[in-house]
């Protein structure tokens, strides 16, 4: 079996480009047996909470990300006590101090990455050059939800390996029954995908050839492959030839206002 027997949780974080829509709409893609669960894209792992694996290896290049995920596995009740006295303390004054604090604790940091992600501009993350969380306060005024199950978050995560980590080193760690979904952002040849302007380090082109070399290379080995992606006509012809390609549709909610918002179509690729 790939999964416990237990019930699913839902993500903790709101993701630009998170995959809470995949996992709606598209679970039956998702193998049902395989050895480890690999991420290296984490985001907010709506994919890994839906699935529940016994093992896995989570992964991405944001530090603050993971170690978040960490606090959460080791301390989720002392961060819970904080995010209840910034919902009673939350204002646009509030957040802003916040936002330019710097707590010691893996917990407070922990809280606040959290708080921040539920109060700001659309749960978006995004850092100037200087590496600072700089998205204004948004109009949510929600710190904890009815759903949270921290207590459950903390049990997804307890057998699992959390890295701060460039996506190859993971990915090259794979072998054969393994499982890697693969999420990256969403950048084109063109280099004009939306997304690029919420990055530090810009996910490039020449990232996107490396990816699915990684990507090529683990099938190769029998790892099986599952990843999203843009649905653009050079990631169609990067991924064609090696891989199985379907357009699916989801809606877009990202924008800023709502006459940008409606449908649009992204790639799941897989190598079976």
């Amino acid at each position: 079996m790939s999964a416990d027997p237990v019930e699913t949780c839902l993500p903790f974080l709101k993701w630009a480009g998170g995959k809470r829509w995949f996992v709606t709409r598209y679970p039956d893609t998702v193998p049902a047996h395989f050895g480890r669960y690999i991420e290296p894209f984490l985001g907010s792992g709506a994919l890994f909470f839906a699935v529940r694996p016994r093992q896995a290896v989570l992964s991405d290049l944001n530090p603050e990300l993971i170690a978040t995920f960490e606090a959460i596995r080791s301390d989720w009740k002392n961060v819970v006590s904080l995010l209840k006295r910034y919902q009673r303390l939350h204002s646009s004054e509030f957040y802003y101090r916040t936002r330019s604090s710097h707590p010691r604790s893996a917990h407070a940091r922990a809280a606040k990455f959290i708080y921040l992600n539920r109060t700001c501009w659309n749960g978006l993350y995004r850092v100037n050059k200087y590496g600072q969380f700089n998205v204004p306060v948004g109009t949510k005024q929600t710190v904890l939800f009815p759903t949270d199950d921290f207590s459950a978050v903390s049990l997804a995560l307890k057998n699992t390996s959390l890295l701060a980590s460039d996506f190859e080193p993971v990915i090259r760690q794979s072998e054969p029954g393994d499982l890697i979904f693969a999420d990256p952002p969403y950048v084109t040849s063109h280099l004009n995908n939306g997304f690029l302007k919420y990055n530090e380090r810009l996910f490039s082109w020449n990232d996107q050839i490396r990816l699915r070399d990684c990507l090529h290379e683990a099938s190769k080995r029998g790892v099986r492959v599952l990843a999203t992606n843009a649905d653009s006509p050079s990631i169609r012809h990067l991924y064609g030839g090696h891989f199985n390609i379907r357009a699916v549709t989801r809606l877009s909610a990202i924008a800023a206002s709502a006459a940008r918002r409606g449908t649009t179509t992204e790639l799941i690729i897989t190598s079976w």
